[in-house]
């Protein structure tokens, strides 16, 4: 079980070293991993922070060269410098208003894999997607163009987040059982293009509004392996919760 806070773009440093410190403080022994993803200005200050802690600190994104005329950009090595090799990629927000294409996105897993690094993989469908009942070809065909030129070794660096956009900074949630549905379904389609034993061991989160009310029910479903956390992963409290849920 995994859960991880997306900051987005929230908390200045003083706050990001807080808000580490006030979950680390409270968090007590578990066995879920946990993660915060703070604005890359604060990747220093959030490293440092959580020294001595069982949380990790993941990046919201990353560049798919070493160096160059990329301004506003940071590479893989740029990370592993601050100790920083977990990385988010493909977030619907980089998807949607970046522009981020799933080509794109396959030479950042690629760049990210070479220099060691795990990688929380975004993917999911918007409302009309599933609206038009193709939410299940949009996501196959995701995983498909970012994730399915790589070989089954290549896997063992990859968490995937499955983020239903309409449910995202909506209120709305997908039910507990339309998450356990896309998660089977995309469980099915990794034992389909690699082998049951690759997918079994795939965690395979869940994205899309998660809160301390609902996170019980969503992460007892099977093929649920925890969440990708938005707006709750910003107070202690909710964040927390969240994780004991897990």
């Amino acid at each position: 079980m995994i859960v991880a806070g997306n900051w987005k773009m929230n908390k200045n440093a003083t706050e990001t070293a807080e808000l580490i410190r006030a979950v680390a403080a409270d968090m007590g022994n578990t066995d879920t991993r946990v993660m915060v993803a703070p604005p890359s200005i604060n990747l220093a200050v959030a490293a440092d922070a959580a020294k001595n802690t069982n949380i990790k600190v993941a990046a919201q994104n990353m560049h798919f060269a070493e160096s160059g005329a990329f301004t506003g950009e940071i590479s893989a090595s740029m990370l592993l410098h601050l100790g920083i090799d977990h990385v988010i990629l493909g977030h619907s927000e980089r998807r949607s208003i970046f522009g981020e294409t799933d080509e794109l996105l396959a030479k950042k897993v690629d760049a990210a894999l070479a220099n060691n690094m795990t990688i929380i993989f975004c993917f999911g469908e918007e409302l009309h997607d599933r609206k038009n009942d193709i939410h299940f070809e949009v996501v196959k065909n995701q995983l498909t163009e970012g994730l399915f030129h790589l070989d089954s070794k290549s896997w063992q660096n990859i968490i995937l987040a499955y983020e239903p956009v309409w449910a995202i900074g909506t209120g709305e949630t997908a039910s507990p059982e339309q998450a356990q549905e896309m998660h089977a379904f995309i469980r099915k389609t990794l034992t389909d293009k690699y082998d049951a034993a690759l997918a079994e061991n795939i965690s395979i989160l869940y994205g899309g509004s998660v809160k301390p009310g609902n996170a019980k029910d969503i992460f007892s479903k099977p093929d649920v392996d925890g969440g990708l956390i938005g707006g709750a992963a910003l107070k202690a409290d909710d964040f927390l919760a969240i994780v004991r849920s897990a």
